[in-house]
């Protein structure tokens, strides 16, 4: 490790050769620069590098290998995995949100901090779209690379299956371009592999025609879950790939199960689709923009997970409605269960994506202000996931999952796959310096 006065040295030129801001503890702004999604645990990085630029990220990786510290890379800020990033550098993308669509090519530059809320604006004028993730503030950077599955999946395919390019600054402080034809094992391994070759300045992805999208929200009384859900469940399985959404239990006024129905499409299609769920007694309503903002609650402490399943039978049906009435914190805990199939079960399977083939997958979320509420909050979560691991198809998605153990990151990506990414690891990370995430260790 570096002496204190060389490391102060350091941070002084940092500070200096930045375009963006450094916050240290101590400074003003720095309790702010660390805050992230969730307020569990507490995280107090040594340095904070807020960049522009890729060339302020170039400088930011240098400076933590000359002081032999680890990194962590902050994109949108949602994800739980990689928490503990105490005594690293944080380069921190938000400033880098920049857009840039090429509609004749129908493809988009994104930069690294860049939030699906900034790729949708950016894409909608032009009615195109990629498949985003289901919470606007959601980093698309950490989201694609991670094989993260979002709300259009269904009808294009995961995310990552529209990636054709990324730029990235190695542990080694070197900007390197990732593509079918350039550095194809690392473009690979960056379909799934999430942060752990590098940091992503900016991907390139596809996009698809998307001239209408609608969506409509339904509540319902007390007791109506597992009609509900048979109702969704059949609705999935005889529409067309372009429908989809969740099924979500939340308690704002008491556990009430509700229904976001979503279609790549005008509303008239919707209504159509919706039928069946029109057709149950319920109590409220929504449609448009705001119906899918409602999926997740913001602020205070969070933990979630997932569990991706063979089927939906009537028995976890039955289970999955049960576990929702013991959330233990009402109006911040969603139990949501969301349909997969359609595009994302044919897309490649090259990559090391393993849970493609799972047509449904269970996602206990829960979100709460009190510390005293982290134990029984926390465990909810976990039970949740326990009680429906007879359906389990074993593979996970990384993206809707914490720091759950390293089996958890194999069934994340896949065992077949994870000897050949540790290789491409030790060739791009040896000494595993972009540790704070679904780590995989260099071979």
């Amino acid at each position: 490790m570096a002496t204190r006065s060389t490391a102060h040295t350091a941070l002084a030129a940092l500070r200096e050769e930045l375009a963006g801001d450094v916050f240290a503890p101590g400074d003003p702004g720095y309790d702010d620069a660390r805050g992230v999604f969730s307020a569990l645990p507490d995280r107090r990085p040594a340095v904070i590098a807020q960049c522009a630029d890729a060339a302020d990220v170039v400088r930011a990786v240098r400076f933590a290998r000359e002081l032999d510290l680890h990194i962590a890379v902050r994109g949108g800020g949602c994800g739980l995995a990689g928490a503990r990033v105490d005594g690293a550098l944080v380069v921190d993308l938000r400033r880098m949100r920049g857009v840039t669509v090429d509609p004749a090519a129908e493809a988009v530059r994104v930069e690294g901090g860049a939030t699906t809320g900034d790729l949708d604006r950016a894409t909608r004028p032009y009615g195109l779209a990629s498949t985003g993730a289901r919470a606007p503030a959601t980093g698309v950077g950490g989201f694609v690379l991670g094989g993260g599955t979002g709300r259009l999946d269904r009808v294009f395919g995961l995310a990552v299956d529209g990636l054709t390019g990324v730029e990235l600054v190695t542990a080694d402080a070197e900007r390197v371009h990732a593509g079918a034809d350039n550095n194809p094992e690392l473009f690979w391994a960056l379909h799934g592999g999430g942060g752990n070759f590098g940091v992503a300045t900016a991907l390139t992805l596809e996009l698809h025609e998307l001239p209408e999208f609608s969506a409509v929200l339904l509540r319902y009384p007390p007791g109506s879950g597992p009609d509900v859900v048979r109702a969704f469940r059949e609705i999935i399985r005889t529409g067309p790939d372009e429908v989809g959404g969740a099924v979500l239990y939340a308690a704002p006024d008491g556990v009430r199960c509700g229904v976001l129905l979503t279609y790549a499409g005008g509303g008239a299609g919707l209504r159509r689709l919706a039928e069946p769920l029109l057709a149950l007694p319920h109590t409220a309503e929504l449609t448009g923009a705001e119906a899918g903002r409602l999926l997740y609650p913001t602020g205070g402490r969070a933990h979630w997970s997932a569990e991706c399943l063979t089927d939906l039978p009537d028995e976890l049906v039955d289970v999955f409605c049960t576990r929702a009435q013991s959330m233990p914190v009402p109006g911040g805990c969603r139990h949501m269960l969301l349909p997969l199939g359609g595009a994302v079960a044919t897309g490649p399977a090259a990559y090391p994506v393993p849970y493609r083939e799972a047509p449904w997958l269970v996602h206990p979320f829960a979100r709460w202000t009190d510390p005293a509420d982290d134990e029984r909050a926390v465990a909810w979560v976990r039970d949740a996931g326990a009680e429906v691991r007879p359906w389990s198809t074993g593979a996970v998605p990384l993206g809707l999952i914490g720091d759950e153990g390293p089996e958890r990151v194999r069934a994340g990506l896949g065992a077949g796959d994870l000897l050949r990414l540790g290789k491409v690891k030790r060739r791009w990370d040896p000494d595993n310096v972009f540790r704070f995430n679904h780590n995989i260790r260099p071979i």
